[in-house]
């Protein structure tokens, strides 16, 4: 790559083709039946594509004409009760049968001629378009894009072949965070499953009480040698029968759930000690970009480092760990420790209470949607001695430092992205010999 600082920049109205969705999550007999690409959809997801588990609904003839969502496309939130929340964009890496854009997004179609739909996503995405995007967005409870001003942002535009070539680099990383990120949730899968099996259904024990010693090889993920620590038999409880010898706990005998505090909000200046504020959305995401800054001297047991358990017990429940470096822990999350059992256990010990907790957060009416410490205190989980957790210690533990691994990497990979992003976009950086470089890495 080579340096140089100069782009013709143009307006969005000038390279594509701009479409408003009024298509909303209605089901109406006299409609075809489609699949519907959300606002959530675009703002949880950099890239659309078929794994995504899009919401059923219906269109008319003319919105599926318009609205039809096609490979290349860029969608745009354009609607929001946050002016930040406007202009995030998400690029259609395939075409997926039947799905529409729905309401509350707009559908930026490249025009071949003139920009490549991979590149013009990237351009949307970084700072310079992200403000421009900010300044148009008009309201004051609720904001908005105008379909005028949404045709007035710039972009920096060179040749294609560079498009393409920027787009290609760029696209490389992402696809390899793309694909620790699948691999992490694979390893979550199995992990829990396993998990469920052992410690909830308590599989490994039913099968040793009915003499199946045989099918210690038969029993996923589970070696011998754990097999054989395991009781033969199951004791009545108060959640009904369990494995002889082990325990009923609740989530708060088993760890220490710690309050975020409400954090005070100040403007840093280059020379403050501060830390990012992390909320639900930067839990969910694992990125602490809310844009919100904590002083560093705020209370240590609520500042989160890599590795802690996280638990946001406020309207979108989840349990994650977070590798996002250094940040102050928001007043809407639990940092979730213990010094007696391993991380793995009460992390999936509070994970298999979240459809519970769910149910509990949805009733308004008694709870205001969150979940209070005497919840936490009637979840109930069953917990085994530690001989036979230490022993399955070596597998859960496994899959949790490929999971770390994997975390740190895409976290390099992306500060890599974001700093090489805005020098391709103004031109500072130069890919050399377009031509060449593509023809090599096609």
């Amino acid at each position: 790559m080579e340096g140089k600082s100069h782009r013709r920049r143009v307006n969005l109205d000038d390279v594509i083709d701009l479409r408003l969705s009024s298509v909303d999550k209605k089901t109406k007999a006299n409609e075809h039946a489609v699949r519907l690409c959300n606002y959530m959809d675009v703002y949880n997801n950099s890239f659309i594509h078929a794994d995504i588990d899009f919401m059923a609904a219906t269109a008319t003839e003319r919105e599926i004409e318009k609205c039809t969502l096609v490979a290349g496309d860029v969608i745009i939130t354009k609607d929001s009760e946050k002016y930040d929340d406007i202009g995030v964009p998400a690029l259609v890496r395939e075409d997926v049968p039947d799905l529409i854009c729905g309401y509350h997004l707009a559908i930026l179609r490249p025009r071949s001629t003139e920009v490549d739909g991979t590149y013009l996503f990237y351009a949307l995405s970084a700072d310079d378009a992200q403000q421009q995007f900010h300044s148009y967005a008009n309201g004051v409870t609720r904001f908005g894009l105008r379909k005028a001003d949404i045709g007035l942002v710039e972009i920096p535009i060179p040749p294609l072949p560079e498009q393409r070539a920027i787009a290609h680099i760029l696209r490389t990383l992402d696809d390899k965070i793309e694909l620790n990120r699948r691999m992490n949730e694979t390893l979550e899968e199995m992990a829990r499953a396993l998990f469920k099996s052992w410690f909830i259904d308590f599989d490994p024990v039913r099968a040793k009480m009915e003499g199946h010693w045989q099918r210690r090889e038969s029993l996923p993920g589970m070696p011998a040698e754990l097999y054989d620590l395991l009781p033969d038999r199951l004791v009545d409880t108060e959640l009904g029968k369990i494995p002889a010898g082990w325990e009923v706990k609740s989530l708060d005998e088993i760890a220490n759930f710690r309050n975020g505090l409400a954090l005070q909000k100040f403007r840093p200046r280059d020379n403050d000690d501060r830390l990012p504020v992390v909320k639900i959305a930067q839990l969910r995401s694992g990125r602490a970009d809310s844009g919100e800054w904590a002083r560093a001297s705020i209370d240590p047991a609520c500042i989160l480092e890599d590795g802690d358990v996280v638990f946001s017990w406020s309207g979108s429940l989840l349990v994650k760990i977070w590798y996002g470096g250094p940040a102050a822990l928001n007043q809407h999350l639990f940092k979730v420790t213990s010094t007696q059992y391993p991380k793995w256990f009460y992390l999936h010990c509070t994970q298999s209470h979240l459809h519970e907790f769910q149910s509990i957060a949805a009733d308004k009416a008694t709870t205001m949607g969150h979940i209070k410490r005497q919840h936490l205190s009637e979840a109930k989980c069953v917990v085994p001695n530690q001989i036979l957790l230490s022993a399955a210690n070596a597998i859960f533990a496994e899959m949790l430092s490929m999971r770390t691994s994997a975390s740190f990497e895409s976290r390099m990979l992306i500060d890599k992205r974001d700093t090489l992003l805005p020098k391709l976009m103004s031109g500072e950086t130069r890919v050399k010999d377009v031509d060449a470089f593509l023809e090599k890495e096609s």
